[in-house]
């Protein structure tokens, strides 16, 4: 299966993106949510897939990411939180993903796993949990769209911003040229992404405080404010 083309690093503009995680919106009315976060700027859908067993929760499936693709066509970065990522990545490809990351932690073989990414067209990237070093993505860093660091411990939404991880953030973002992107996920607030974006980080997954806010528009507009710095406002 080839399918060319998909890869929304490559066609997105420059400049932060906001990537609403639907983990943590309302099921009973996800397309109207998701519709009120692209209206507001949300740049990508987050969807975040759990096995519960590489982390300790289960979540949305190929089927979920399906539907999602029926229903809009903005792209769609999966995040793999399971224990064999390579397992997944074709399911997931036919089921309308855009993009796919997978956790470093669980590849023995990343470079083979970033070359299927992209023959099939989709944008490849890894994932580090918070006690995995900055140094563990080196050797694949070069082959990648996007490193995606996690500021909280994967598994759930809602968690506390680990601030301890923005200096890996920053040493990330040195290993990484200038047009590949470096996406945070956990507890990113205006104040926590804002933090996030002066290390060097570019695609900002927020969850909880967009769909729980009880504004989602406005949650977006607030992010995308305080990620791109003060000559945004207005």
């Amino acid at each position: 299966m080839k399918i060319p083309g998909r890869n929304p690093w490559k066609r997105l503009p420059s400049g932060p993106l906001i990537a609403p995680s639907l983990l943590a919106c309302d099921l009973a009315w996800v397309g109207e949510q998701i519709d009120e976060a692209i209206a507001a700027g949300a740049d990508v859908l987050h969807v975040d897939v759990m096995d519960a067993h590489f982390v300790p929760n289960l979540s949305m499936g190929p089927a979920f990411v399906a539907s999602i693709r029926k229903y809009t066509d903005h792209p769609i970065d999966v995040h793999l939180m399971v224990t064999d990522p390579a397992y997944h990545v074709e399911q997931f490809a036919e089921a309308g993903a855009d993009s796919i990351t997978f956790h470093i932690e669980a590849a023995d073989q990343p470079h083979r796993l970033i070359d299927r990414l992209h023959e099939l067209g989709l944008g490849a990237g890894v994932t580090l949990k918070p006690a995995t070093p900055a140094g563990a993505i080196a050797r694949v860093a070069g082959a990648i769209d996007i490193a995606l660091v996690m500021t909280v411990e994967p598994g759930y939404s809602g968690q506390e911003f680990l601030p301890g991880m923005l200096d890996k953030i920053a040493a990330v973002r040195r290993m990484l040229r200038e047009e590949q992107r470096l996406e945070v996920d956990g507890g990113i607030t205006p104040g926590t992404g804002s933090e996030c974006a002066g290390r060097g980080a570019d695609v900002f997954v927020a969850g909880a405080d967009i769909f729980d806010s009880g504004d989602i528009a406005e949650a977006v507009h607030h992010l995308k404010v305080a990620t791109k710095g003060p000559d945004a406002l207005g």
